[in-house]
């Protein structure tokens, strides 16, 4: 089920809503306040981290371990 976020005209508070499929605007309240003007946002969706540096390499491009401590880059 995905989740929506709503601003409230009124308050102005973010709410958080999973919804089904089939679920109506009328259905949505404010957690705040109550009301039931909201409007949805567009949010970004939360997608697990990947990492773009090529197999083998360190976060710096290179082939062996950095000389910077626990991690490749120093960092």
């Amino acid at each position: 089920m995905p989740i929506y976020e709503y601003q409230c005209a009124s308050c102005g508070e973010t709410t958080e809503i999973i919804t089904t499929g089939g679920a109506t605007k009328a259905a949505v309240v404010c957690a705040s306040c109550g009301g039931e003007n909201l409007e949805k946002k567009v949010s970004a969706a939360a997608l697990p981290k990947m990492s773009a540096r090529p197999a083998g390499k360190t976060c710096c491009g290179r082939d062996e371990k950095c000389d910077g401590g626990p991690s490749c880059c120093g960092g």
